[in-house]
């Protein structure tokens, strides 16, 4: 399927997704959200893909934001609607079953922040800045800031970051654990494929099962996620995958995982 403001390219088990609106740095409007949601239930009905790259075209912004232009004239019942918006299509990136991982590879500012924090794995070029800069406009964060940066940095520097709009750069974005790693922006996709294809190497069914476990288990109680774990792990002993690694292992070879 043709996207007007995003592409879709698959190399190999490898999904690359690019948020393809450089002359507005990538900001967000609804028809891009729509569109992303879209190629999300693609992508979660292909069982060939197997880790997805989520990054921005051109040089210098992954995401800069939602598109204010779009959003200036805005009522309370059109703000809640695009917020819903935002909020349905990043908790669908959030669930997808493949593991995600975000190339982070400008300004991610506003929704670009919300939306690399929709994804698993977030991986930054020296040149990143991040940010939730929506109260230097009269606005809240509205897709999910308020309530994904605390659990990723901690109440206090999230609310730190939310209160004054402040714009951190790359290193301080992985000394406070918003980004996994920091690249120079010539590595970043290659360091970004490195890590996708080393995921795409393991076996499918339980990394998947692992990232259902992660994000359900984030949102339960200790004993209730210790319970949908051992679910989780039971399940694992249904699959050939499993069979396959244990004997592998035991005969001291390298397993060949098919996904079944």
């Amino acid at each position: 399927m043709e996207y007007t403001n995003l592409i879709l390219e698959q190399n190999g088990a490898i999904a690359v997704l690019t948020i393809n609106r450089p002359k507005a740095l990538n900001a967000l409007n609804a028809d891009t959200i729509t569109e992303l949601s879209t190629v999300l239930d693609e992508l979660g009905r292909d069982s060939s893909v197997k880790v997805v790259i989520l990054t921005g075209s051109g040089e210098k912004a992954f995401v800069a934001g939602a598109d204010i232009s779009s959003m200036k004239e805005f009522n309370t019942l059109e703000g809640r609607r695009f917020a819903q918006l935002g909020h349905a299509t990043f908790r669908k990136l959030e669930l997808l079953s493949q593991p995600v991982i975000a190339a982070i590879n400008g300004f991610a500012l506003g929704g670009g922040c919300e939306l690399a924090m929709a994804c698993d794995i977030r991986l930054a070029s020296e040149t990143a800045k991040f940010g939730q800069p929506e109260v230097t406009l009269g606005l809240t964060a509205g897709f999910g800031g308020t309530q994904r940066l605390p659990r990723l940095v901690g109440t206090g520097l999230a609310s730190e970051l939310l209160f004054t709009g402040d714009i951190i750069d790359a290193q301080e974005a992985y000394r406070i654990g918003l980004v996994n790693h920091v690249y120079s922006s010539e590595t970043l996709m290659e360091e970004a494929l490195k890590l996708a294809n080393r995921i795409a190497g393991r076996a499918p069914k339980a990394v998947q099962l692992s990232k259902s476990a992660i994000q359900r288990g984030t949102n339960m109680d200790l004993d209730n996620a210790q319970a949908y774990e051992a679910e989780v792990f039971a399940l694992t002993f249904s699959t050939q995958d499993q069979t396959e690694g244990c004997t592998a292992f035991l005969e001291r070879r390298k397993p060949v995982f098919e996904g079944r």
